[in-house]
């Protein structure tokens, strides 16, 4: 925070301020460290001393003071009572951090709407914070109807303002197509400006848009640079993407140490994607040393958060018994889940784990219908087990037709599939 006051002049500073202004300029002095040591304690005491005589800007600071702990101890209570009798007296800053408490019910009982009435206050003054914190309440509908074409006008508003987090809500909303009909270049425009002051979020999307060809040409190079400024301010996501392209060696020369390197960073927050990876890494020796134990950590640990592919990952690693003893029946339950969802892979097991007694009681007939199912997303290993029962007559009487007929639908699509020297 700052003030446009101007310093006191150097041999006024030992004169003790009388007035209202003047205290509160001196208490500026201490907390901006201008001309004085910075000293928020001393600070507060001058704030305090304006602030009982009314005025506006004084109770806003020692309101701020109390809802950061600067100089006095935390006290979100205390906090609202100062903004509040400087919000009463129109002063736009601390109508919106009285907002923000009504809105987060941070020393008062939270209450969307009394936050909102607060806000637009504010944002008549032109108060910009106000302005996109407003976009946000008719983003989630905290406190009005949610509509999203008017958390766009808002957004709009602010991000003309230079306001950055508005210009990386706006640019969501572009490539969304929230409130607005999806416009990647749009959304590019805001990314950029929110990117360039900055906010890791615009970052990682922006990185995103030149990664996939979204609103600008596909561009590796770039896509990284982008990641790369992201990931270092710790975003989860952009650490991940960029562990990605070292490891594909998309846009940077290919390096697996780097990452698993970044795949860590991004796991250790939690990433769910990065978990997967990084355990990828372990389970293939990629970058670091080869570790399955430490690939069913990484991949249990995403898989809780219902990832996918780690999922079918742990059921693999049950099945062939790395990592973890070997233990047919959970793998066939994690094998269940990520068929429930469509995986290909997971189905074909079923197949196969009904169809040799792995885990469960031997049943040709689902064995059949999960072949079946995997088949027809074009897995080519349960056509070749369709073309076996039927020859063999593995529990179903022998049928020549469906054994060629599926023969020729793995022969088929495996036209395409370049042949090894």
């Amino acid at each position: 925070m700052s003030s446009s006051s101007n310093p006191l002049p150097e041999d006024t500073r030992d004169v003790v301020p009388s007035s209202a202004q003047q205290q509160f300029e001196r208490g500026i002095q201490y907390f901006d460290g201008d001309g004085v040591p910075e000293d928020n304690a001393e600070a507060v005491k001058w704030f305090r001393k304006a602030a009982e005589q009314g005025h506006a800007d004084a109770q806003h600071y020692l309101g701020f003071c109390y809802d950061d702990g600067l100089g006095v101890e935390q006290d979100y209570i205390l906090a609202v009572e100062w903004y509040t009798k400087a919000a009463v007296q129109e002063h736009p800053i601390a109508q919106n951090n009285l907002g923000l408490c009504y809105l987060e019910g941070r020393g008062v009982a939270r209450d969307c709407e009394k936050a909102v009435k607060w806000f637009t206050k504010a944002a008549g003054y032109g108060q910009v914070n106000a302005i996109n914190t407003l976009g946000n309440c008719y983003y989630n509908g905290d406190g009005v109807p949610r509509n999203l074409k008017k958390a766009v006008e808002y957004y709009t508003k602010a991000a003309q303002q230079g306001h950055v987090q508005a210009q990386k809500n706006l640019g969501e909303c572009y490539y969304r197509g929230e409130g607005v009909e999806q416009d990647y270049k749009k959304a590019v425009e805001w990314f950029t400006k929110a990117a360039e002051q900055g906010n890791a979020v615009a970052q990682a999307y922006l990185g995103n848009c030149y990664y996939f060809g979204e609103g600008v040409d596909i561009n590796y190079v770039e896509a990284v640079g982008w990641f790369a400024r992201a990931a270092i301010q710790g975003h989860a996501t952009a650490q991940n993407n960029l562990g990605d392209c070292y490891y594909t060696g998309k846009g940077i020369f290919q390096s697996y140490s780097k990452a698993a390197e970044w795949y860590g960073l991004a796991a250790e927050q939690g990433n769910a994607a990065a978990q997967n990876n990084y355990g990828n890494c372990y389970y293939y020796g990629d970058g670091v040393p080869y570790d399955p134990k430490k690939a069913f950590e990484l991949y249990t640990k995403a898989a809780a958060q219902g990832y996918v592919r780690s999922q079918l990952n742990l059921g693999h690693l049950y099945f062939n018994g790395e990592g973890v003893d070997k233990d047919y029946k959970k793998a066939v339950k994690w094998y269940v889940k990520t068929a429930d969802k469509g995986e290909v892979e997971a189905i074909a097991q079923l197949g196969l784990c009904y169809y040799k007694g792995f885990g469960v009681k031997q049943d040709f007939e689902k064995a059949i219908k999960y072949f079946r199912k995997a088949a027809e997303l074009g897995d080519t290993r349960s056509m070749a087990f369709l073309e076996e029962i039927y020859e063999e007559g593995n529990g179903v009487e022998i049928d020549k037709k469906k054994s060629r007929y599926w023969r020729k639908r793995f022969d088929k699509a495996n036209e395409n599939v370049p042949k090894s020297e």
